[in-house]
């Protein structure tokens, strides 16, 4: 219990500014679909999916490596960090030259010519927080929370605050026919989404500054040896987490290539919009699970040698299916509210995905917690081969259900991957590395929370608001009770 306890801690300490920033960055949701047509914000939702991909592969498994062999015996911890450190800095560095050196081609081959300071601003975006990932991993395993709370919050204010700044104050005195100081030097209308970009530039400029004294500190040596070993270990990881940025991004890029023939590019553009703003109601399961990954692969490792290791894995699998439950069953019944997080009654339409997403991004979180199997073992090879089968998956429904469904079968594609990936990582976990995890408990609290939306939904179809809210809340709190008294027995006897 007092494993599960410190984890708890843990996702707390590093999830909660990590959750705070992920909420505050969801309130700039609504400023960007009130502000931008749906074709304009379906840019940034496919460029920030290309981001996605590019962080993954700047850092190359770098950062669960450093976990990994900064907690090996007969390992120099400080050689561990320098030598990963000095990797980065080198293929981030020839990565922000060829990037900028190529970025007309790159914007072009985008369709996006006359735009091509948006690669160069991507390139510097992704380039520091590649390398600022280790110094963050470092502050984690140092336990340093109050210090990686920090700089995580001051980097997230900059960038909302950069972007209310621009977009809403800016924009609305220039709409306005105003004019002042801040106005006539720092805002230029014809920038239009790319202070959004900017902002965020911003953003991972100060967070890379406020690391610069922990990197400063740094005895910089390369072992080679060392790094060749770490790239053993993390190669498999690389393949693994771009096959899993495949399953979480492709949609987002292949709903506007394999539409653009048929809309072109303007209106393939405003689909990506609906979808990825849609995509954003799932968001709040992504920020649980988010802040359970930063506690939870640290403590993996560190719990490898504990004799009952095996029983904790077990229970905190079944408890973040419980919370996971929770979250899906509370954002469907309050859905009518939390969809005025989108602006515009435009992306509205894409609504009925939202349940899809959900599911996919709890079995996602499922699947996360599983790869415990193949971390610890060394096995990272099968991780790729898991996420390698889903990204397969993943670009073959795509292909084929998009032209036929839009961004429909882009959530289910969505779905079925993750799950397929978890029915497969479960089977293999078992050979390997046996953890006799609580099933029954955990398909019982997604199936009553899944059956319970199905049921507020046909009870309240035809009620007015209030009538309907009430019918809801009394639906949740039904099933939180249910929760606490089936978990509270268990609880007192483990204490």
């Amino acid at each position: 219990m007092k494993a599960l306890q410190k984890l708890a801690g843990q996702t707390a300490i590093y999830g909660l500014p990590s959750i705070i920033g992920r909420l505050l960055n969801y309130l700039l949701v609504p400023l960007h679909t009130g502000k931008f047509l749906t074709s304009e914000y379906g840019v940034i939702t496919e460029m920030y999916a290309y981001v996605a991909f590019l962080v993954v592969i700047l850092t190359y498994g770098m950062e669960t490596a450093y976990f990994r062999f900064q907690s090996k015996e007969g390992v120099e911890h400080k050689s561990v960090f320098s030598t990963i450190l000095i990797s980065l800095l080198f293929s981030t560095t020839a990565f922000i030259f060829l990037a900028t050196f190529f970025s007309i081609d790159i914007a072009t081959f985008l369709n996006y010519p006359d735009n091509s300071e948006y690669v160069v601003w991507f390139a510097f975006i992704v380039g520091l927080d590649a390398i600022s990932s280790i110094p963050m991993a470092r502050l984690r395993v140092e336990n340093k929370a109050f210090r990686f709370a920090t700089i995580n919050m001051l980097s997230i204010f900059v960038n909302i605050g950069l972007n209310w700044f621009w977009i809403s104050y800016c924009f609305n005195k220039y709409n306005a026919g105003e004019s002042n100081f801040l106005v006539e030097n720092f805002f230029s209308p014809e920038i239009g989404i790319g202070y959004v970009f900017i902002a965020n530039l911003f953003a991972s400029i100060i967070k890379f500054v406020l690391l610069t004294p922990i990197i400063a500190k740094v005895k910089l040596v390369f072992k080679k040896s060392l790094m060749k070993e770490m790239l053993i270990y993390g190669s498999p990881l690389l393949l693994s987490s771009i096959a899993i940025i495949i399953n979480e991004n492709a949609d987002k890029i292949l709903l506007k290539w394999l539409l653009l023939d048929e809309l072109g590019l303007k209106k393939s553009a405003a689909v990506v919009g609906v979808y990825g703003g849609c995509y954003k109601l799932s968001i709040i399961i992504s920020l649980f699970i988010q802040a359970f990954r930063y506690a939870a692969e640290p403590f993996f490792f560190s719990q490898e040698r504990e004799k009952d290791a095996k029983e904790i894995y077990a229970k905190i699998m079944k408890y973040f299916v419980i919370v996971c439950a929770i979250i899906f069953l509370g954002v469907m019944l309050y859905i009518d509210v939390l969809k005025h997080f989108l602006a515009k009654e435009e992306y509205w339409e894409g609504l009925h995905i939202v349940p899809i997403l959900l599911f996919a991004n709890i079995f996602l979180g499922i699947f996360y917690n599983l790869s415990v199997w193949y971390k610890l073992n060394g096995k990272t090879m099968y991780g790729a081969y898991i996420a390698g089968f889903g990204a397969i998956i993943t670009i073959v429904l795509n292909v084929i259900l998009i032209p036929k469904v839009g961004y429909i079968g882009s959530a289910w594609a969505t779905l079925i991957c993750y799950a397929s990936m978890v029915v497969i990582s479960y089977l293999y976990g078992q050979k390997f590395y046996k953890i006799s995890y609580q099933l029954t408990p955990i398909f019982m609290y997604l199936g009553i929370s899944f059956l319970l939306f199905i049921l507020a939904r046909e009870l309240t179809a035809e009620l007015n608001s209030g009538m309907k809210y009430a019918i809801n809340t009394l639906i949740y709190i039904v099933f939180l009770g249910s929760i606490f008294l089936l978990e509270k027995p268990k609880k007192a006897l483990i204490s």
